[in-house]
């Protein structure tokens, strides 16, 4: 069976996904302020790793750098609900199917925790 990061064309696309991911996210009033003093790029480069290993790709990433990294951060379920949100219009734009958007929404949600 075709994984999803070979279904939807690997790095160059999910670089992409990621790179409009963020914009979005940074022009969100709620959302930016957690990006302040942030290197963007840097932050971007692990999303893409992230997505790549969610996506059934040779990435591999450790799941539980997510709660190192957003644990003093104070974020609440009207963030991570505003993440998703964004992060599913993101992926329709991108044109990936429907089916494939909530098999990705259910990895997200399963992260929550964290």
């Amino acid at each position: 069976m075709k994984s999803l990061y070979d279904k939807y064309g690997g790095i160059p696309v999910i670089s992409k996904i990621v790179h409009n991911f963020y914009g979005k996210i940074l022009k969100s009033p709620d959302l930016k302020k957690f990006f302040e003093n942030v290197n963007i790029e840097s932050l971007m480069s692990h999303q893409i790793q992230l997505f790549s290993h969610v996506m059934g790709g040779p990435t591999q990433f450790d799941l539980g750098r997510l709660k190192n990294a957003h644990s003093r951060m104070n974020i609440q379920g009207e963030h991570f609900a505003e993440v998703a949100e964004i992060l599913e219009e993101t992926l329709e734009d991108a044109g990936v199917e429907e089916e494939d958007i909530q098999t990705i929404m259910g990895i997200v949600a399963s992260t929550r925790s964290e």
